[in-house]
């Protein structure tokens, strides 16, 4: 699936609004898409999908256009930071984390805080959201299919946190045959597994309760380009020692390099 975004012409954000701060157009502009695209009964019923699919929604389209074409060059303005990863037998590809992320392209930062994008994905949830901490990497990062084979195999987002974690996985660009295959229902023992596939497209959206979803992002072939955001949001901030351990020592050998996970402790974390 080509995208439809082409990143010499992406405007910059925010031009028409002069004196405004970035922040508050970004929610205007998505407050003002969310009413005409999500109105209350659509975003009751999407609620209702997301529980009955087992705490999953599938969107082909979500984002305002201008959005995506900020992530496309938010994608270009990170390409240097890409750190590439190799797993065998589980996964291969490039990553880039919120840390470097708060350098290169802080229009990503802007876009997870938005209180307008919180307050709609608890709509959809049912549950109260909030920010990860500073110090975590997979807050806001971006995933790079771009060589053959990049891939990630079967997995639960696990949360490593004392509540619950879901992710938001947005389409940015994608010239690929990668799908996202899950499986529904896979924690629920009264209610079959339920097995699903989906190409994301630029500005779709994936949402999920990351202990809930078994999935994985299937091979890329020789010459194909896939690029995709995820956003990572807890019930519960709070990480005991040695999950937080754990957590970071994944980070840094399956995802980051242990310079993005580690260089920024005690720094400007979070800065938007």
């Amino acid at each position: 699936m080509n995208s439809t975004v082409n990143p010499a012409s992406a405007h910059t954000f925010g031009g028409n609004a002069a004196g405004r701060e970035r922040k508050q157009a970004v929610d205007e502009i998505l407050a003002a898409h969310l009413q005409r695209t999500s109105p209350e009964p659509q975003t009751a019923r999407r609620h209702q999908a997301f529980d009955d699919q087992g705490a999953f929604l599938y969107l082909e389209d979500f984002l305002p256009r201008e959005f995506t074409e900020k992530l496309v060059e938010a994608v270009h303005a990170v390409t240097p930071a890409i750190n590439r990863n190799y797993l065998p037998g589980h996964k291969q590809g490039g990553s880039v984390s919120r840390h470097a992320i708060d350098e290169l392209a802080p229009f990503i930062a802007e876009l997870y805080r938005s209180p307008v994008l919180i307050r709609w994905l608890e709509k959809i949830s049912g549950d109260t959201l909030q920010e990860s901490p500073a110090d975590d990497p997979h807050a806001y990062a971006l995933y790079f299919y771009t060589k053959a084979g990049d891939h990630i195999g079967w997995h639960y987002d696990t949360s490593y946190y004392d509540g619950r974690r879901y992710t938001l996985l947005l389409g940015v660009m994608d010239d690929s045959s990668c799908r996202l295959e899950y499986e529904l229902h896979t924690r629920t023992p009264e209610i079959a597994d339920q097995p699903g596939s989906v190409q994301i497209p630029p500005g779709g959206l994936v949402f999920f309760d990351g202990d809930k979803l078994r999935h994985r992002i299937t091979p890329a072939r020789a010459n194909e380009f896939r690029v995709s955001l995820t956003f990572e949001y807890v019930t519960n901030p709070n990480m005991r020692p040695w999950q937080r351990f754990v957590s970071n020592m994944k980070d840094s050998i399956a995802y980051f390099g242990f310079g993005q996970v580690f260089r920024r402790k005690g720094g400007k974390n979070g800065a938007a």
